[in-house]
């Protein structure tokens, strides 16, 4: 339609220039070369004033469309934020709606839980009576596990999959006895390079569940004559010697080993590996331990970290550059060895804390808490709200569970449950004894090196 428009309009141009260079030849009198060019120039000048026309009334079009080209783009964003707010809002009442749900159901499973534990030490206890009344003269026949009274709602704690029986570790002195602080450092490097400071776990159940949920690595010295002696005793003295960076080497390198057994059988259980401060500022040590750490990322959701209260207070910007270089490889970090609740959970979840364990004694005695920042029965939910999970530690009664209930605490590790158990030994079979402590890097095996040789296993 256009293109007839424009064929039209050239005729009738053209038509005027030929209608105008007549009246000019026949009623001016004029020549007809002044005639012809007259008329040709009329032509170029009605021509040019058609394409201006036309591209001043294209221009126009193009104008208005792109108006409303805006005013509909315009229009479909206040559609998309609406229809993101209305999305947002179902969102909520989804998640309000499944979270009253689980607030419903969780009670009804803890009870459920309770009164399987009941059972089952009814059980116990119907079949222990029955084994007393059928033995000659009354006489009562030992039994591999003594049943608990009916009335305590106690539920068994799982076996650690990796962890000897109580009555397989060897019992000991707790505290040196009569050596000097240079006996005592020679000893401990002693046991050091023959590679007897083992492993030892102790489980952190859920609560009121008591489901295993973590493991805590903890090493103990066995000395010539096999008596084990515990970290409490030793650490200081190591620490001054400067020998907790080699003993961290070894619990490492073994938390590595039982955290992959542990990911054989379940992924959801996790470890806690002790460490040293002084090993974050060993400098030529730390930067291989990054690199070990680098080469298992693959552990990360599963091997945390763990510093005392009071190592992280002293804590300088060396320690916190190793520690940001370990939560860059996705590790994270635990607290223990609390003292007081002055802390702030905002700073430790940036420096990737996403535990802290609190004695039991310390949150519920109430004259201790009253003296602190936080207050004990909102630690939970603050810690929580920066991503943090409080766990009460040293729980030795069923009292102190029952009262740790009412402050929102999900974990808890302690004598009740289990005490610290010395890692079975096929658990550990295949690594390799740790590199020592690097003092001469030229002449020293890599933990690269060690990893590789892991590996091949």
């Amino acid at each position: 339609m256009l293109r007839l428009s424009a064929i039209f309009i050239a005729v009738c141009m053209v038509l005027i220039a030929g209608s105008i260079g007549a009246v000019l030849y026949f009623g001016a009198g004029l020549d007809v070369r002044t005639a012809a060019i007259i008329a040709l120039g009329a032509l170029i000048v009605m021509a040019l004033y058609n394409s201006v026309s036309n591209r001043l009334r294209d221009r126009g079009m193009l104008g208005d469309q792109i108006a409303d080209l805006s005013r509909g783009t315009a229009d479909l964003s206040r559609q998309m934020a609406e229809m993101s707010r209305r999305l947002a809002a179902v969102e909520s009442r989804v998640e309000q709606t499944v979270n009253r749900a689980r607030g419903a159901v969780d009670p009804i499973a803890a009870e459920i839980g309770e009164l399987g534990g009941l059972v089952r030490q009814l059980a116990e206890t119907v079949a222990a009576h029955e084994t007393m009344l059928g033995t000659p003269n009354g006489a009562p026949q030992p039994t591999a596990q003594q049943a608990a009274p009916v009335g305590a709602a106690v539920m068994p704690v799982e076996e650690a999959p990796l962890a000897l029986k109580e009555t397989d570790a060897v019992s000991g002195p707790r505290r040196f006895q009569s050596l000097s602080r240079e006996e005592i450092s020679e000893m401990v490097a002693k046991a050091a390079d023959a590679n007897r400071i083992d492993l030892y776990l102790q489980p952190i159940v859920t609560l009121p569940q008591r489901k295993v949920r973590f493991y805590e690595a903890l090493s103990r010295l066995r000395t010539e004559d096999g008596e084990i002696i515990p970290a409490v005793d030793f650490v200081g003295v190591a620490e001054s010697a400067g020998l907790m960076p080699k003993i961290d080497n070894m619990l490492v390198f073994r938390c590595v080993q039982v955290v992959r057994r542990l990911q054989l059988k379940s992924r959801d259980v996790g470890l806690f590996c002790n460490i040293n401060g002084t090993t974050l500022t060993d400098g030529v040590y730390f930067k291989q331990f990054v690199d070990f750490m680098r080469a298992n990322r693959a552990l990360a959701g599963s091997l945390m970290f763990e510093f005392t209260q009071a190592a992280y207070r002293s804590f300088g910007p060396i320690e916190h550059e190793s520690l940001a270089a370990l939560a860059d490889c996705g590790f994270r970090f635990a607290m223990d060895h609390v003292t007081d609740l002055r802390f702030e959970p905002k700073e430790l979840a940036d420096r990737s804390f996403r535990f802290v364990k609190v004695p039991a004694n310390l949150l519920l005695n109430r004259a201790a808490t009253a003296q602190s920042d936080i207050q004990a029965e909102d630690l939970a939910d603050l810690l929580a709200r920066n991503g943090i999970d409080l766990i009460g530690e040293r729980i030795e009664n069923e009292s102190t569970v029952v009262d740790l209930l009412d402050y929102d605490v999900r974990f808890g590790q302690g004598f009740l449950f289990s005490a610290p158990r010395p890692v079975r030994a096929e658990a550990l079979q295949g690594a390799a004894s740790p590199p020592p402590a690097p003092e001469n890097p030229a002449a020293t095996k890599t933990l690269s090196e060690y990893l590789a040789s892991v590996n091949s296993i």
